[in-house]
């Protein structure tokens, strides 16, 4: 009979202890528990422990710190991190530093035994791992992204691993959820951070004027070209360049941004030099790009290029427990930024907030309570003092009803015949 699998417990809260004891015992595990990081240490330096989970709150120090400790000590024991209010830097970092996993407390109850029974499945693989290397601790107002949900979560998890790497990124996601902060999230914890990072819009600058910007210029190559031009990817060698909107990139310019990505090279705007540069692309997109390629608007080739490592960040109106915390931040940030006189967030305003759908997602949140500052005439915020933007489209409805258009236009299309040569055919007889 094969040994039991140990776990270890760690907290400073005596009756969590012995409920998680109570939640996970099974006949095939042996559970210790301490309340002391120290001791955690000694625990784990004269016994074999499979899996440690670790509040973050601790002394004589973190729970991170613990985390880091006995990765470089037993990299083949696994670490399970729970805290009341993870931050986004905390889970960015402890997926980083090797973290099975980060739970809020408040989810225990139902995602605990879950999360444990898969990590205890897989320990045999990663027991054949080498430690990692240590990660820098970073502080939390690197990244400014706010939100304590397990969807949003998951997000930091993702940028946790693939920041570590060059792999192109494709941030997916409704406009207003904060798609470039999550492209400064990839770039700032990895290795490239100390280097450059621009942002560039490809659906708001013109065909002729998008090329330059990103691949520069020479002297004489257009009318008002009086100078040679660096563009963004000579700018930002060695760091990473964020296009947002790529779904709105002119088919000329994505056909050059496909070599790029292939090996590097590129040629300025009238010349025909091949130019190289080490960019790491972040790319980001309100549409569905798959769609896109479907109806023939975006190159299948340069899709699969960008696609190699997607984060979808959720709409907010599919993580509401995340607006009390956006709210009291847009509150204290308009405040400072105006000069106003202290003000409050009512409970009923906040179940008010809770309440509305959010098309325009975290930015609309923001402007929503810009506004009622704006309008306050006390000091405490009431559902009175919030007024919503008029509702122009259903995000979820647009996207049911382009996927649902497209459907009719596969179905009516001959057998064998490529969609969108057909499509292209339909409108010459119109």
């Amino acid at each position: 009979m094969a040994d039991p699998q140990t776990i270890l417990l760690v907290a400073p809260d005596l009756d969590y202890l012995e409920w998680a004891t109570k939640h996970l015992a099974a006949d095939d595990l042996r559970i210790l528990r301490c309340d002391h990081a120290e001791k955690a240490i000694k625990v784990c330096d004269t016994t074999r422990v499979d899996l440690v989970i670790t509040d973050l709150i601790l002394q004589p120090f973190d729970g991170m710190t613990l985390l880091s400790r006995l990765r470089a000590a037993h990299p083949a024991t696994l670490v399970i991190l729970t805290g009341a209010f993870p931050t986004t830097a905390q889970v960015i970092e402890a997926t980083q530093m090797g973290a099975e996993d980060i739970l809020k407390k408040e989810s225990l109850t139902f995602e605990l035994r879950n999360v444990v029974e898969g990590a205890l499945q897989t320990l045999e693989e990663r027991r054949t791992a080498h430690s990692p290397e240590k990660s820098k601790h970073p502080a939390d107002t690197r990244v400014k992204i706010i939100g304590n949900s397990r969807a949003l979560q998951d997000v930091f998890k993702i940028v946790g691993r693939v920041a570590r790497t060059d792999a192109p990124v494709l941030v997916s996601g409704e406009s207003g959820t904060g798609k470039e902060l999550v492209a400064n999230a990839v770039h700032e914890y990895s290795p490239r951070s100390k280097n450059t990072f621009v942002a560039i819009n490809c659906g708001a600058i013109p065909e002729n004027l998008l090329e330059s910007e990103l691949f520069g210029h020479e002297k004489g190559a257009f009318t008002g070209a009086i100078n040679r031009r660096l563009g963004l990817f000579e700018q930002c060698d060695g760091g990473t360049l964020f296009l947002d909107e790529i779904g709105d990139m002119p088919t000329a310019v994505q056909v050059k941004l496909l070599r790029v990505l292939q090996d590097g090279s590129f040629t300025r705007v009238g010349s025909t030099e091949m130019q190289k540069s080490d960019v790491r692309i972040v790319a980001a997109t309100n549409k569905n790009l798959s769609q896109e390629v479907s109806l023939g608007h975006f190159r299948e080739d340069l899709f699969y290029r960008l696609n190699v490592v997607e984060l979808h960040l959720p709409p907010l109106r599919s993580r509401v427990e995340d607006i009390p915390l956006l709210a009291e931040h847009f509150l204290q940030l308009t405040i400072k930024r105006n000069g106003l006189p202290p003000l409050k967030l009512s409970t009923e305003a906040l179940d008010h907030l809770q309440s509305h759908r959010w098309p325009g997602n975290v930015r609309e949140l923001e402007n929503t309570i810009a506004r009622a500052c704006a309008l306050a005439s006390k000091d405490v915020l009431l559902p009175s003092d919030i007024q919503f933007t008029r509702t122009f489209k259903d995000p979820e409805a647009e996207d049911k009803q382009t996927l649902k258009a497209l459907q009719q236009l596969q179905q009516a299309a001959p057998e064998g015949q490529d969609l969108q040569l057909w499509i292209t055919e339909k409108i010459k007889q119109l």
